[in-house]
């Protein structure tokens, strides 16, 4: 019996000295977060905080421009190499279809 109460007293313990330990994190963190990053209903950053944020939508359109060429120079590469196989291919082609016209069927040989 003695085991079961302090196993309980010792849960009940753990539970709220954790509790504490998280709210005092979360309270921590989410002020810190609200500094750096609140944006008013105008889509402005509001006065007395961190001024070094742009407003989402404008990250946002920079973001997507910066992907737009990065994606536009890989196509340009992915282009480049698959001229650049269908050319090799190409040479494999013409020159196994000058082989069969040259040499002679393998029924002939038999």
């Amino acid at each position: 019996m003695s085991n079961r109460d302090n196993f309980t007293g010792g849960f009940i313990a753990g539970a709220v000295v954790g509790s504490l330990i998280g709210a005092a994190l979360g309270w921590v963190v989410g002020s810190k977060l609200s500094d750096e990053e609140t944006v008013g209903e105008n889509g402005h950053l509001s006065e007395g905080r961190s001024r070094k944020f742009k407003p989402y939508s404008q990250q946002s359109e920079e973001n997507i421009e910066q992907a737009r060429r990065s994606l536009e120079g890989k196509i340009a590469q992915l282009n480049e190499a698959i001229d650049d196989v269908r050319q090799q291919l190409g040479d494999v082609n013409s020159m196994s279809e000058q082989e069969l016209l040259e040499s002679p069927s393998r029924s002939e040989e038999v």
